[in-house]
């Protein structure tokens, strides 16, 4: 699911995701940029495949994001 919806971010903005591991999770970001705003409906679709997400904004712009638990494999 990681690789798709990092595939899916790059699709819509025309950019390049960034992947960000995190202590048990990884974190996918995308700058917001005008073809992403007029894309709104689909960009919440992805960033809802994500166990959390939400919009970023510093003076250098807004960056959405979506983190998605990495799950530990049961043992036998």
């Amino acid at each position: 699911m990681i690789h798709s919806a990092a595939a899916q971010l790059t699709a819509l903005a025309g950019e390049a995701s960034r992947a960000i591991e995190e202590p048990g999770a990884v974190r996918i970001e995308i700058d917001i940029t005008p073809v992403l705003v007029r894309q709104r409906p689909r960009l919440l679709a992805v960033l809802d495949l994500g166990d959390t997400y939400g919009l970023t904004a510093t003076e250098a712009g807004q960056t959405a994001w979506l983190r998605i638990a990495l799950g530990i494999a049961p043992s036998c």
